[in-house]
């Protein structure tokens, strides 16, 4: 199986800047659905997964900057404290960029769990910001990282199958 996806990773036509802004700009609009109630505890961050996604697997066109401007982006776009997504962003991309080789050579439910620890390190920021600002924490808000974690081999298949090559009906 791993070598099947090797294999297919080299064969995956090249990222624009196009594509990668459409996927952060559907990221966004993926953030902005109308959560209520426990789907909002349980709302995955689409837009810190897509980064991390950009991270690992384009580390020279989506880095730490590009994280702490779409952080500022969410932030204004969400009216929440401003800064706060900007430095959870940071940290992830940061630890996208680490581990981008890492993360790569594992199947995709292995590399689940590393996409897990590096969004509740993203998460213990806003915890940390939440406390400082109010004075507690709110646990169930971890719950985040978990759905976005599961969602991580589905975005990575998507976004191969959309980056794969297409045929050509009139060859052989």
């Amino acid at each position: 199986m791993r070598y099947e996806m090797s294999m297919d990773r080299e064969f995956l036509l090249p990222a624009t800047r196009r594509f990668i802004l459409a996927s952060f700009i559907a990221a966004v609009l993926l953030e902005w659905l109308p959560w209520h109630g426990m789907a909002l505890v349980l709302r995955p961050d689409f837009v810190g997964l897509m980064l991390l996604y950009w991270c690992t697997h384009k580390p020279h066109r989506v880095g730490i900057g590009i994280g702490w401007m779409l952080g500022i982006f969410v932030d204004v776009a969400d009216a929440s404290l401003f800064g706060q997504h900007a430095l959870a962003y940071t940290v992830l991309a940061f630890g996208g960029l680490a581990l981008n080789r890492r993360v790569q050579m594992f199947s995709l439910k292995e590399q689940s769990v590393h996409v897990f620890v590096l969004l509740l390190a993203s998460y213990a920021v806003y915890a940390l910001v939440h406390w400082q600002v109010r004075g507690y924490v709110e646990w169930n808000y971890f719950l985040g990282s978990l759905t976005s974690a599961l969602l991580w081999a589905p975005l990575t298949l998507l976004i191969q199958t959309l980056r794969r090559p297409r045929r050509n009906p009139n060859e052989l």
